[in-house]
């Protein structure tokens, strides 16, 4: 096995960083742009395309109580 770590961009802030278990905020850089990215979630900044057609399964049963 090679003994050279794998270089990745930060999700955040594009700064190299070396994919190893020595890193505990892999993918990130550091901790601050792990909690930048974590919050982009929370206020849904980022968020995950679902089928516009399709409703949620929870509204449907909401609305036939």
């Amino acid at each position: 096995m090679s003994d050279t770590a794998r270089i990745v961009s930060c999700p955040t802030c594009q700064a190299a960083v070396k994919w190893t278990a020595k890193n505990p905020y892999r993918p990130f850089c550091s901790e601050r742009c792990k909690l930048i990215d974590l919050g982009a979630w929370a206020d849904e900044s980022h968020r995950i395309p679902g089928d516009a057609d399709h409703q949620d399964v929870l509204s449907e049963d909401l609305q036939g109580r």
